[in-house]
């Protein structure tokens, strides 16, 4: 029995939080841009400040499991 749940919700949220890719904190010219590809330092700091916020609540204070059985 494996335990999927770190796997997928790493893999989700390092997707959904690339600086630049959806969305960028702080952007070039506003607060928030979205979509522009680009990315900066001060952006990378507050995506990975975010990303580890919330990997720290899905998986210790929730404890999210997805189990997979070979039988």
């Amino acid at each position: 029995m494996a335990d999927w749940g770190p796997v997928v919700i790493a893999v989700m949220l390092f997707v959904l939080l690339t600086p630049g890719l959806l969305f960028q904190i702080p952007g070039h010219g506003r607060l928030v841009e979205f979509g522009n590809m680009e990315t900066s330092g001060a952006s990378i700091l507050v995506h990975s400040v975010i990303y580890f916020g919330l990997i720290t609540i899905f998986l210790i204070a929730i404890g999210v499991h997805i189990n997979t059985d070979a039988d």
